[in-house]
């Protein structure tokens, strides 16, 4: 039985950026199922169809991809949504992260440099362009992230393991190392961070970072 054909959302206005992502999506995804919308209101009217990745454009015609990716997240939340974006300043990818965004691309960065970050999500790590992850890495150590308030769902207690998994990935490590720091088999290391996500009623390595930042998990920088 051949496995089903992935349904990709594309929310892009661009031609010779439609282009561009979906020779990406070719490349990584052969055979997968593109549908382009060019404008908020398009995309908003596809969301009853099921979708396992959408890569959406942070600035339309007719309004903020933003809209789209909170929208898809609140009624798909499986789905993995990726920014694909030109745009980079801190408030725009922080917004991002927070309204569920599972990765951050530029579409700047070179094509492979794309396909690469892309295919980390089999590995199950946030595809994030370089910049990016070094602008999110910079803020979570510097403390310029504004700590996560205090909630019932961030109250939440966490067993030993579970912090100690927390921590490795507030410091940006992937499954895979996470996994050979603590000594645990791959799938062991990814049932812990489902449980984490779960508890802390969070989506994104991003907010799992700012998390362990507040709990105190993270070493403040050497002073220089």
């Amino acid at each position: 039985m051949s496995p089903p054909v992935l349904q990709v959302l594309m929310v892009e206005d661009q031609s010779d950026a439609v282009d561009l992502l979906q020779e990406l999506v070719r490349t990584v995804f052969p055979g997968a199922q593109v549908t382009v919308c060019g404008t908020v209101a398009h995309a908003l009217m596809q969301l009853d169809r099921p979708w396992q990745l959408a890569l959406v454009d942070l600035r339309l015609l007719d309004g903020s991809g933003l809209v789209v990716l909170q929208a898809l997240k609140a009624a798909q939340p499986d789905t993995q949504a990726i920014v694909t974006t030109l745009y980079h300043d801190d408030d725009i990818v922080f917004s991002a992260l927070q309204a569920g965004a599972d990765g951050y691309l530029l579409k700047s960065d070179p094509l492979p440099s794309l396909v690469s970050s892309l295919r980390r999500m089999a590995d199950g790590e946030p595809p994030l362009s370089a910049a990016v992850a070094r602008r999110i890495l910079k803020h979570c150590r510097s403390g310029q992230v504004q700590p996560v308030a205090a909630t019932p769902l961030h109250a939440a207690v966490l067993t030993p393991r579970e912090t100690q998994v927390l921590a490795a990935i507030g410091e940006g490590l992937s499954i895979a190392e996470v996994g050979e720091r603590l000594g645990m088999a791959y799938h062991t290391t990814n049932d812990h961070i489902k449980a984490i996500y779960r508890k802390l009623g969070i989506r994104t390595r991003a907010q799992a970072a700012t998390e362990a930042m507040r709990r105190g998990l993270l070493e403040p920088p050497p002073q220089i």
